[in-house]
């Protein structure tokens, strides 16, 4: 059958990257090195790139278990668009040698958290005033206007719970990367 050789020559593909990529694997960079179109993780260390190809390689293998041509073609052309990506990043790592260390943040991460969680208290005892407010209002017009108001709030009340929720990630990457 003529997948079978090509999954045959695509697997032993796969097995000359990941022995390329094995001493490099768990090096972390400054950033993300590929498109969020061709890999979906958006991981600094090349290790973690090579488990998805070989994901989508099982995805392959699988499609063309269920016959699906169509879903076969995407993930070739797929698989193989990986590899390539993944063997030019490892072919510049001696000129990626050089490049700056990540820099480190200069700023304090807790105290970053320290005023978002307390830019969240007042954003609360804010909103709490508007619905007493708005309880009491007698017209119309006052009672749009408070509820614009509210509006308005709550939308800053969310924006500062996913700030503080991407601060809490930084905070725990930092930690675990020690």
């Amino acid at each position: 059958m003529k997948s079978a050789g090509l999954l045959q020559q695509l697997d032993t593909q796969l097995a000359q990257l990941a022995r390329a990529v094995e001493p490099h694997a768990n090096q972390r960079t400054a950033k993300a090195r590929f498109d969020h179109q061709l890999f979906h993780g958006h991981s600094t260390r090349l290790g973690d790139y090579l488990l998805e190809i070989q994901q989508t390689m099982t995805q392959l293998k699988q499609s063309v278990q269920d016959n699906r041509a169509e879903r076969v073609a995407w993930m070739a052309e797929r698989v193989v668009l990986q590899m390539g990506a993944l063997q030019r990043e490892l072919a510049t790592q001696t000129l990626r040698s050089r490049e700056a260390e990540p820099v480190v943040e200069k700023e304090n991460l807790y105290e970053k958290l320290s005023q978002h969680q307390d830019f969240e208290r007042r954003l609360r005892a804010m909103i709490a005033d508007r619905e007493s407010l708005l309880a009491i209002q007698e017209t119309l017009a006052q009672q749009q206007q408070l509820q614009r108001e509210l509006a308005a709030l709550e939308g800053r009340l969310q924006r500062c719970m996913q700030a503080l929720k991407r601060i809490e990630r930084s905070i725990e990457n930092r930690e675990r990367d020690r």
